[in-house]
């Protein structure tokens, strides 16, 4: 058992905004057992970008973890030579050159269709009507499942969130898990041999990976890659509009929107941990582990740390944001970093505002989630 001190959460509160909870454990326990969450939790950036490092002390093979058991084991639960052969696997579908000669063409093209539907409406919910549908079509594109819509790869990414941070076990929740993987899995059939040069599908079947492979990597990308772009996307759009000043420097030219982005992403983590299993008996910042025992990673909390930032919890763009870890600090750095990237702050947001003049917010905005949080509706308004 953890010798960590033990703080204890209300986890509605917790998953409402965690942020209390986690800067209190960052200056009184930064290496805390919350019995409500079964695991030890490190809130500390200098901790997080070590530890996440030393696989063989904390492990992201977790054959019992929630991931494993509801998506399959895919190359985020694999630690050295067996992750790093799958994630050169998929490199050809997401690196670089590829998200810069291949998918932005895409991402600008659905960008503007979007944007044409919404403009002279004059109102609309960007959760739904612009963030959700962009970074779905981003994503079936990349993916290579041309056959699901957007709507469809929205279930089924957050269900796939909801269930891996299901630690509370509610079986309704597992439930909506199922379905959603057993949907991927019904396209994946569909579009075998049939998708596009480029996707990850056609990658990994270029590759030879076996078909339990693909399956579980697909859904690992599906999880993240709808989520994350989806609530940045969203949650930048409100931080920026909520902050007049801010938005200003922006659309002056003062900084760029990839500062906005990473900005944003360092404030309000769109993926806000990852978990680890303790691989073997070990002390840790003078607590002792036991193997088998849980592990977070919180991103979250690292992204505000007064050590590497000052006045964390404020949004200001003209800070130096380049420490953030809201894409993960080892081996398991997100492999579609360089897509959220060049489709978050390189054409959502600003052909947006490009797009939509006047934008201004139109009603309230509420985050939720703790291990992935974003903005649950985002009501806006602009001149038609």
């Amino acid at each position: 058992m953890s010798t960590a001190p033990v703080w204890e959460i209300d986890h509605a509160r917790f998953a409402a905004d965690p942020y209390p909870d986690l800067k209190a454990m960052q200056e009184r326990a930064p290496v805390a057992f919350v019995p409500q969450l079964n695991a030890t939790l490190f809130t500390r950036r200098d901790h997080i970008f070590e530890y996440e490092k030393r696989i063989d002390l904390f492990s992201s093979t977790q054959p019992g973890g929630l991931m494993t058991v509801l998506m399959g084991e895919n190359m985020m639960r694999r630690d050295g030579e067996p992750h790093l052969s799958e994630r050169r696997q998929i490199f050809p579908a997401l690196s670089p050159r590829t998200v810069r000669d291949v998918w932005t063409a895409t991402f600008e093209a659905d960008a503007a269709r979007i944007l044409a539907g919404l403009a002279p409406k004059g109102r609309a919910e960007l959760c739904r009507d612009y963030a959700m549908p962009l970074s779905g079509d981003a994503l079936r594109a990349i993916t290579g499942l041309l056959s699901m819509t957007a709507e469809e790869l929205d279930f089924s990414s957050q269900a796939m969130i909801d269930g891996c941070a299901n630690y509370v076990g509610d079986p309704a929740v597992e439930a909506r898990c199922h379905e959603g993987t057993a949907l991927i899995d019904a396209h994946i059939d569909r579009m075998a041999g049939a998708a596009p040069a480029h996707s990850i599908l056609a990658v990994l079947q270029e590759a030879g990976a076996a078909t339990e492979r693909i399956r579980a990597n697909i859904k690992l990308t599906i999880s993240g890659g709808q989520n994350e772009p989806r609530d940045a996307i969203a949650g930048a759009v409100w931080a920026l509009l909520a902050h007049p000043d801010q938005l200003a420097k922006v659309l002056g030219g003062e900084v760029g929107w990839d500062q906005a982005f990473a900005e944003y992403v360092r404030w309000m983590s769109p993926i806000g941990m990852s978990p680890r299993r303790v691989a073997e008996r070990c002390a840790v910042e003078g607590v002792g582990f036991e193997p088998g025992e849980r592990v977070f990673f919180m991103f979250g909390a690292a992204n505000r740390d007064p050590d590497h930032f000052d006045e964390p919890e404020r949004f200001d763009l003209t800070r130096d944001a380049s420490a953030h870890i809201a894409f993960g600090a080892g081996p398991h750095f997100c492999a579609g970093a360089w897509a959220s990237k060049a489709l978050v702050a390189g054409v959502a947001l600003p052909r947006l505002f490009e797009r939509l003049p006047g934008l201004r917010l139109a009603g309230e905005t509420r985050f939720h989630g703790w291990a992935f949080r974003g903005p649950l509706s985002l009501p806006v308004a602009w001149e038609a």
